[in-house]
């Protein structure tokens, strides 16, 4: 899997990639994106966003990004517009325990194969960034930059990190002291201090390093 060059990739998300599906006969493709694959506490999320079968959603979804390209409040904007475009959508997640006694990329499954089993319309091919399913049936293709590149994997990440940042939002109410509500479980310095002063608590990945 050759990863692409700058030059490579689009100036934006596009239904390149899509469009060559739905023009094969395939009309519920699926992008799958996650959020929280590196943080030292909380869950990884993976969202899954099927899209109807329209070009023009192109310039509907202009906005739309990788989430990590965005402000929290472009984030929560598109995502609510997301959720209401969408044939389907769904989130899972998996947890710092899971996370721990199985590692990280399995538990990046997990957390996919959970919102593969909400979702209320099974995908026909599945548009992954940069990971594969290798027990699932549905038919896929792992992309690098797959956010930059997929307009259906880059609304799956904005699904993927609002709901995880709600999540830990809350979360930073039951565990006060490590900034959860601000940092969302990532290892800031401040969050790292946190960690050494107080230890670890049961929402941390005990397996992550503290390392900066």
């Amino acid at each position: 899997m050759r990863r692409p060059e700058p030059h490579d990739l689009p100036p934006c998300p596009t239904l390149e990639l899509e469009r060559d599906l739905w023009e094969r006969g395939l009309r519920r493709v699926g992008g799958v994106d996650e959020a929280g694959r590196g943080a030292l506490a909380g869950p990884v999320a993976a969202a899954i966003v099927i899209l109807p079968p329209d070009p023009n959603l192109s310039q509907v979804l202009k906005g739309v990004r990788d989430s990590k390209q965005m402000t929290p409040h472009q984030r929560e904007h598109w995502a609510e517009v997301i959720k209401r475009l969408a044939l389907a959508w769904e989130v899972g997640f998996a947890s710092a325990g899971e996370i721990d006694a199985i590692g990280i990329v399995p538990a990046t499954r997990l957390a996919v194969q959970r919102a593969l089993k909400a979702l209320s319309q099974t995908p026909e091919h599945l548009l992954l960034d940069y990971l594969v399913l290798p027990n699932c049936p549905i038919p896929q293709s792992s992309l690098v930059k797959g956010d930059r590149r997929s307009l259906s994997v880059a609304a799956a990440s904005i699904l993927a990190k609002t709901a995880r940042d709600a999540f830990m939002r809350a979360l930073a109410e039951e565990h006060p002291g490590y900034g959860l509500a601000q940092n969302k479980g990532y290892g800031t310095r401040r969050h790292r201090d946190a960690i050494r002063r107080l230890g670890h608590s049961p929402i941390h990945r005990r397996s992550f390093s503290l390392k900066a």
